[in-house]
């Protein structure tokens, strides 16, 4: 942790720099490893059947049929490989602009799934994918960050 050189601010009260300023690296991983994780369970839901999801099969039938993919089955696993393993890339922290770039480039496909649904998530709007694309680019423009395995390992990429 470092010390701020201007830790109070007006009557000789500490700020919010002096006291967290610090930990601004775990705020960074904090965030990462959220968003890794709660990306997972969707992808679970899609490849294996868990937490209420109907597997690959019925995933796939439901992208040819409901939505629109040529290949549905290929589309679920698409998808669910990158929400799976992508965010269990970045929980890790591991491969972390890669797993940014493929989790935003999902997100932004199932942008154009619920775009016609309007702009609020309650009605299968497009704000929950656009949320979570911009957030992924975020993670592929910054890296794992300073808690990462990333910068453990030197990966750059």
């Amino acid at each position: 942790m470092t010390t701020q050189t201007n830790s109070t601010g007006p009557f000789g009260l500490p700020t919010l720099e002096g006291i967290l300023g610090g930990f601004a690296g775990l705020g960074e991983t904090l965030t990462r490893v959220a968003a890794g994780l709660f990306l997972m369970p969707h992808g679970a839901q899609k490849l294996f059947g868990l937490f209420g999801g109907y597997g690959l099969e019925a995933t796939g039938q439901f992208f040819e049929t409901q939505l629109g993919f040529s290949n549905g089955y290929l589309a679920a696993l698409g998808a669910g490989s990158v929400e799976f393993f992508g965010g269990l890339l970045l929980a890790l922290g591991l491969f972390t602009r890669s797993a940014g770039i493929a989790i935003a480039v999902m997100l932004l496909v199932a942008t154009t799934v619920h775009i016609g649904n309007g702009f609020f998530w309650t009605g299968g709007g497009w704000e929950y994918p656009v949320l979570w694309a911009i957030l992924a680019i975020g993670f592929a423009l910054k890296g794992g960050g300073k808690y990462s395995l990333d910068q453990k390992f030197g990966i750059k990429y």
